[in-house]
């Protein structure tokens, strides 16, 4: 016997959600965290690749581990004064957070984190928004990335699924093609 359970209809998911308390409205979707083993490595591909620019660091030494705050925000927008630039960079909108636990590079030992794709499944990945997929896929193809998903491969055609150096997902989307099928 299946405990399978259909979908929420739209009715049914637009009933489940609550109208925002008007206290929430200044909150905002800040980060999100993902471990890394090499920061060079994975600072690397982030900026160089995707196009993020590092926003923020800080280090922890007492609890030896650094957050490396990535985001796709201008150059001319950064502040020089690192108090602002804290500040700043803790209101920007969707960043991710990079930690590193040190040691984990030149620890040959260490076999990564999990991503989420595989059993336990849990976390999936995220989504970077680019204004033509088949050509960003070009671009990554010139980096060697590794791909989970291309674009005209399986049922969904028009987005891509790439990998980071740990392991992590990255959906490649357009929202133009998003909207064609749903």
């Amino acid at each position: 016997m299946s405990s399978e359970q259909p979908p929420l209809s739209h009715e049914a998911a637009a009933a489940a959600c609550s109208e925002p308390n008007p206290v929430t409205q200044d909150f905002i979707f800040q980060q999100t965290m993902f471990r890394i083993k090499d920061p060079k490595v994975s600072l690397d591909f982030y900026s160089k690749v995707l196009g993020m620019r590092l926003l923020k660091k800080l280090d922890f030494p007492e609890m030896k581990f650094s957050l490396y705050f990535m985001g796709f925000e201008k150059a001319e927008d950064i502040p020089k004064d690192e108090k602002e630039r804290t500040r700043w960079c803790f209101s920007c909108k969707a960043t991710l957070e990079l930690t590193h636990n040190w040691g984990t590079e030149a620890d040959p030992e260490f076999k990564g984190y999990h991503n989420g794709n595989s059993d336990p499944r849990g976390f999936g990945h995220i989504g970077i928004m680019v204004p033509d997929v088949d050509k960003a896929c070009e671009y990554f193809e010139t980096f060697d990335v590794k791909f989970v998903k291309k674009p005209n491969d399986g049922k969904m055609k028009g987005l891509a699924f790439i990998q980071d150096p740990d392991g992590y997902w990255i959906e490649i989307l357009n929202c133009g093609n998003m909207s064609k099928d749903f």
